[in-house]
């Protein structure tokens, strides 16, 4: 039986989870997704990304205090180790998560 694990155990359980909390509606979320794609592309398994909806998950938003889309939050190892709201260039995501690899 495949339960779904919840989000604290998605975060705990991975050595680096970077959440990204968005909305349908908002312009600068989807010009993150391409770059998210490409970083995930290049990072591989050494990282794990999230999607948050904050219409769909108005509770998570409310506890992680999202005030603005998008934001990225990046834990290690169950830790909140970075965050930023807007847009973010992939070679600076890029060096943020690796800054944590390393």
């Amino acid at each position: 039986m495949n339960e779904k694990k919840s989000f604290d155990q998605l975060l705990a359980g991975e050595p680096l989870v970077l959440v990204d909390f968005s909305a349908e509606w908002c312009g600068p979320c989807k010009m993150m997704a391409p770059i998210l794609k490409e970083v995930k592309a290049s990072m591989g398994d050494k990282i794990k990304i999230l999607k948050v909806d904050i219409d769909k998950n108005q509770q998570a938003a409310a506890v992680y205090q999202v005030r603005s889309v998008p934001t990225l939050l990046l834990y290690k190892n169950g830790k909140m180790v970075w965050r930023q709201s807007g847009v973010v260039a992939a070679a600076h995501l890029k060096q943020v998560i690796n800054a944590q690899i390393n």
